[in-house]
């Protein structure tokens, strides 16, 4: 997909991302503690079922379980050996359950290593850790990206550029901002929205930490400085601990209410994270049905 078509497809209608990875695999069986992504090449047809689930509720976007497939999160398992055959076999789990249905993104995040002056990783480093992820992902065909759950804007400057030297893809980077309306590492969405489009992302917006109505008063102020589509995804409300379960409780029909709000307020992109079902994205397609973009 070429960024002109990507940004054809935001103007001419909602776009719908899926929901939910990891707590939906953790509902079937995954274990905590676990490396995911290696869990998930032992169990692809639960990955493959939960896709495909996603596309006939409506997605027309999921994201290849790539999240953390980067050589420092694999590092920390004994797998960065395997870091180009595991990022190509993922997102051939994806492909196999998008067909001809909708679109896969190579899915990016944080390293869990800060960059200095927090701590010890230069700059250079972290775009040569994205570069390498990048290119694989885009060996194994992705169609776009989408770096997500980023709560530092050098990473996301980082991850952009790195994409940038590999391929020419559709970019999307999210941010997660606390209920103060700003990241872990101070930056609110205003200058999130102003930077990254500056920078060449062809779309920003929110994901995870907070449930669908904190979304609403960031997102409509992003909406007055975005030159490029808005991004919305969160979760199902915020984690609770019940019987030693992490559970987010805001059904699909509640997140679908405000989800709808979310795009009157100015999010293009849609969709659900920690906690969100392919029911979610069922009743968020409902909801916005009419809706002019």
């Amino acid at each position: 997909m070429t960024r002109e078509e990507f940004q054809r497809l935001c103007r001419e209608r909602i776009v719908f991302l899926d929901g939910a990875t990891g707590t939906n695999l953790q509902k079937a069986g995954m274990p905590t503690g676990v490396c995911p992504e290696a869990w998930i090449l032992e169990h692809p047809d639960t990955m493959m079922q939960l896709q495909k689930a996603y596309f006939e509720a409506g997605s027309d976007i999921v994201l290849a379980p790539t999240f953390t497939a980067n050589r420092i999160k694999l590092d920390e398992y004994g797998l960065v050996d395997k870091i180009e055959e595991m990022n190509h076999q993922l997102v051939a789990i994806s492909k196999a359950a998008a067909g001809d249905r909708g679109l896969v993104a190579g899915d990016m995040t944080m390293t869990g290593r800060q960059l200095a002056p927090m701590g010890d990783m230069g700059f250079e480093e972290l775009i040569d850790i994205y570069k390498e992820q990048a290119g694989y992902l885009v060996d194994a065909g992705v169609d776009l990206f989408v770096v997500e759950t980023m709560m530092s804007l050098n990473e996301c400057r980082a991850a952009l550029i790195a994409i940038r030297e590999v391929t020419n893809l559709p970019v999307c980077v999210t941010l997660s901002f606390n209920e103060d309306g700003r990241t872990l590492y101070g930056t609110d969405p205003v200058t999130a929205v102003v930077v990254m489009q500056s920078l060449g992302a062809d779309a920003v917006g929110m994901n995870c930490s907070t449930g669908p109505e904190a979304m609403l008063e960031p997102i409509a102020k992003m909406a007055e400085y975005a030159a490029i589509p808005l991004l919305a995804k969160p979760n199902a409300g915020m984690p609770e601990l019940i019987d030693g379960q992490t559970v987010f409780n805001v059904e699909p029909e509640e997140c679908a209410e405000v989800g709808k709000k979310l795009v009157e307020e100015g999010a293009a992109i849609i969709g659900g994270c920690c906690g969100t079902t392919p029911e979610h994205i069922r009743a968020l397609k409902e909801a916005v049905k009419g809706i002019p973009v």
